[in-house]
């Protein structure tokens, strides 16, 4: 791409206090702005120890990507600066996110931008590549933690919502269902106004339990005790009323087997999730992976636009409770390896070998059609 012709101008560019910043070499500058060179048509970062050019040749940009649009292209010290830049922002990323835990009210994207030096636009790109989530989000699930935690220890509603940062109770209880997934009352008792119907049944995979709430299935576990399964729905809605034996329910957990037993089938079921921010990016991006293919944790944290998050990938599918529904069974290591399953190598090896016997088989008929 020819990059774009600009009329020089000296003093416009020694009077831009951002040469200033160049001048000094300034690293609090690198996330702020890149200045090219029209006579190498390089780009660098603010405090690149190369050789300054004549501030006639300047031109200054907000982004890489803008530098780049324009048709420079990135030194090599600025490539080699990348790592020490991407670390930069992950420190001010975690100065911002302690700034948002620590404020007593809730800190607007134009505050957080401010102390970190950055345009607003930057600061939510920046923040988003860095956590997977954007800054109001991570607020979001920051106040909903403090909420559940101080619900859980016995304080009153009233009490948790003000150190929640919320001063308004319309406000809070307009929130409250999106952050708990419940009224905050029903929350304290444990969900206990949520019915959930279960049932309990055998497949090939061992036993299996469906649980649904009115919001739609909110728990398939699997094992090889149905006793513990059911231990397990207790403990997940350790307040809720449970009710088995429901002829009606019948269908949703032979639905549920069907799809074990023939994944061609699919399975469409409403579903309750009941996660954090981050986790249900995670577990949409699982849901998108087709059957009888795999993709590595690192694929799916570049997927949600935070690459360097696959640990925290692994530990969003270890939290999934809709085993096949959330298909984190689809997920395996980079080399291809099968690696830790919530209910077990074994059978993630079985359900990976249906889909690749039900999509072979398609693809077969397919052929003969």
């Amino acid at each position: 791409m020819a990059r774009r012709s600009v009329q020089p101008d000296t003093r416009q560019t020694q009077d831009d206090p951002r040469w200033a910043a160049v001048l000094a070499r300034d690293p609090a500058a690198d996330s702020q702005f890149v200045y090219a060179v029209r006579t190498t048509g390089v780009y660098c970062r603010p405090s690149s120890v190369s050789r300054l050019p004549r501030p006639e040749n300047v031109v200054f940009f907000d982004t890489a990507e803008q530098a780049e649009a324009a048709g420079y292209r990135a030194s090599k010290r600025a490539t080699g600066d990348k790592t020490q830049l991407t670390e930069h922002y992950a420190a001010l990323v975690e100065q911002a996110c302690r700034q948002i835990a620590s404020a007593e009210q809730p800190l607007g994207l134009n505050a957080l931008a401010d102390q970190a030096g950055m345009s607003p636009w930057h600061f939510h790109r920046v923040f988003k590549t860095v956590t997977g989530v954007t800054p109001k989000a991570w607020a979001n699930e920051h106040r909903a933690h403090r909420i559940r935690a101080r619900l859980g220890d016995g304080r009153t509603i009233t009490e948790a919502m003000y150190d929640a940062g919320f001063n308004s109770n319309s406000r809070f209880y307009e929130t409250s269902d999106q952050l708990l997934g419940m009224t905050p009352s029903d929350y304290r008792k444990g969900g206990g106004k949520d019915a959930i119907h279960f049932a309990i049944g055998e497949c090939s995979l061992g036993s299996i339990l469906v649980a649904q709430s009115p919001r739609g299935v909110c728990a398939i576990l699997l094992g090889d005790d149905p006793e513990q399964l059911l231990i397990d729905l207790q403990d997940q809605f350790h307040a809720a009323t449970l009710i088995g034996d429901d002829p009606d329910f019948a269908r949703v957990i032979a639905q549920v087997v069907g799809f074990i037993e023939a994944p061609g089938v699919g399975l469409d079921l409403p579903l309750d999730l009941r996660g954090t921010a981050f986790q249900q990016r995670v577990w949409q991006a699982l849901k998108d992976i087709p059957p009888g293919t795999t993709v590595s944790y690192a694929q799916i944290a570049h997927r949600i636009g935070a690459p360097k998050s696959f640990r925290a990938v692994a530990q969003a599918c270890g939290a999934n409770h809709l085993a096949v529904a959330i298909p984190c069974h689809r997920v395996v290591r980079s080399d291809g390896a099968l690696s830790g399953y919530r209910w077990g190598v074994k059978r993630k090896r079985q359900l990976l070998e249906r889909e690749n016997q039900a999509t072979s088989g398609n693809s077969l008929a397919l052929e003969k059609t």
